[in-house]
């Protein structure tokens, strides 16, 4: 049976003890983004749905779409792929074990996460 006598122990490290990495917030971040771009393709079926309903849906959808917050939704969305390939990427790199030191591993932390903002400007740009 279990010790249940276990007495004020954490039974993990706490948020309190434990001092966040640069590659577990990174790696945290690339579910959320994975996660984001599942809302963001939706919107983009949605929109498409919109379109071959009628008219009147499609001005609906697509003036929601191309609001402010539509906008928006598409700007974070396209810095989502870019971040969640490059580390993706960075994930595949590991597999390898390649680039798995401390000090590499923070410089892949930080080619992700400036890479992908840099991407994601460059692409607005050529898209714009």
């Amino acid at each position: 049976m279990a010790d249940v006598n276990r007495g004020n122990r954490p039974l993990s490290p706490h948020l309190q003890v434990y001092r966040p990495q640069l590659t577990s917030m990174t790696s945290i971040l690339t579910r959320i983004t994975g996660n984001a771009l599942i809302v963001a393709a939706l919107m983009i079926v949605w929109w498409l749905l919109a379109a071959s309903t009628g008219p009147e849906y499609f001005a609906f959808a697509n003036g929601f779409v191309t609001s402010w917050f539509g906008d928006l939704v598409m700007f974070l969305s396209l810095w989502a792929l870019w971040y969640h390939t490059l580390a993706g990427i960075r994930h595949l790199i590991w597999d390898n074990a390649k680039m798995l030191e401390i000090d590499k591993a923070e410089m892949l932390g930080w080619m992700v996460i400036i890479g992908s903002a840099v991407l994601t400007v460059f692409s607005v740009i050529v898209l714009w």
